[in-house]
């Protein structure tokens, strides 16, 4: 039988009026309702928000995880499960809620929190680079002070972060098909959000993890792994660390996975899977019309 993957997009795969089908679900609702009452605002009026409220990083990073961890909930209870799990970034939480690392509320409450912390950061910028010089970018990095790799996606696609100068004078000197800066309100993963992460630590050891069910391919280190002490340690890592997606995407076949799925909305990381591990099924749920029965 196919091996499968489930993997969960994070923050710039939002979209205004994401999970408003599952209205029509009571066991959703129910989710839904919960999340609202943890949270202190609603998930769906955010979500509906026409002035596009569900893309403020304080918003973004909850609303993305409600909406997935329904989705895990609707596909387990119709009888599908993974034998691996990955997410990108805030995907990482709802990747150890699938494989049963914490509950929901307690995955809630760290992203939550993650949420309010990088909202706040007022240091630094991102910004993507599609296309580029890839020795090129690496020399520049080596050079720049206080410019990192963030987001290592595929081999035509990386996002760099830093402060402002440091981000711009790269941008400036390596060669690319497009350069974007992105609108994020500091330079997530990177060193410049040490002080954010060390104050998330403490929330963080508060919480309970449970060995996975599955393995999980973390961020910052994409091995398989199911150890609950290891797993939480990745997660410490996560904020000021590199998110390796291109290596997850490359460890999947070694791990015997030949199917894929995408849980949450979007196709942003099967559209990066595609490039690196082509051999690979890619499927897509992110509404009540993609379940599968």
């Amino acid at each position: 039988m196919i091996k499968t993957a489930w993997i969960f997009p994070g923050q710039g795969s939002q979209s205004i009026g994401m999970g408003t089908d599952f209205l029509d679900l009571p066991q959703a609702r129910h989710r839904l309702n919960h999340a609202d009452d943890l949270l202190g605002w609603s998930v769906l009026e955010v979500c509906q928000n026409i002035e596009d409220m569900v893309s403020r990083t304080l918003y973004t990073q909850p609303c993305l995880y409600v909406v997935e961890s329904i989705l895990v909930d609707l596909m387990v209870s119709r009888g599908h499960y993974p034998d691996l799990v990955a997410g990108h970034s805030l995907g990482e939480y709802t990747a150890l809620y699938a494989g049963g690392v914490f509950s929901f509320e307690s995955g809630l409450q760290l992203v939550k929190r993650r949420a309010e912390l990088m909202d706040r950061a007022s240091d630094g910028m991102m910004a993507a680079l599609i296309g580029c010089d890839r020795h090129q970018l690496e020399q520049y990095l080596t050079n720049t002070p206080d410019v990192v790799l963030a987001n290592d996606n595929n081999d035509g696609q990386v996002v760099i972060s830093g402060t402002p100068n440091g981000v711009k004078t790269v941008l400036t000197g390596v060669k690319s098909k497009r350069a974007i800066p992105l609108n994020v309100s500091g330079a997530f993963h990177s060193p410049l959000m040490a002080d954010a992460a060390e104050e998330f630590a403490e929330v963080l050891d508060a919480v309970t993890f449970e060995d996975s069910k599955v393995p999980v391919l973390s961020n910052t280190e994409p091995t398989p792994a199911n150890d609950a002490t290891l797993l939480k340690n990745r997660l410490r890592q996560q904020m000021t660390g590199s998110v390796r997606w291109r290596e997850i995407s490359l460890r999947l076949p070694e791990e015997g996975i030949g199917r894929v799925v995408e849980l949450g909305p979007g196709k942003v990381l099967t559209g990066l899977i595609k490039r690196t591990a082509p051999s690979l099924i890619l499927e897509n749920i992110g509404t009540l019309a993609d379940m599968p029965m």
